[in-house]
């Protein structure tokens, strides 16, 4: 079975720039990872890697991080 493509380095850089965007309106809300996890039913793990942007998340979890920090999916991904 042939290995998937990794993503050019343009779609690895706004990957990564989401996660920070992310990461700054959770702590603007004043929240920890912990806190927006226990609200979404997000493992620790693969929250911290969203934000990182080691990992590219479903849509469907991106409305959850937002609904969770309670902030238009907008903001997230500005």
């Amino acid at each position: 079975m042939p290995r998937p493509t990794p993503p050019d380095e343009r779609v690895v850089a706004r990957r990564r720039a989401v996660g920070e965007q992310i990461r700054r309106v959770r702590r603007a809300h004043h929240l920890s990872q912990r806190d927006v996890c226990e609200r979404t039913g997000i493992d620790i793990a693969s929250y911290s890697r969203i934000e990182q942007g080691h990992a590219s998340p479903l849509l469907d979890t991106l409305i959850r991080i937002a609904d969770a920090i309670g902030v238009p999916l907008a903001d997230l991904v500005r």
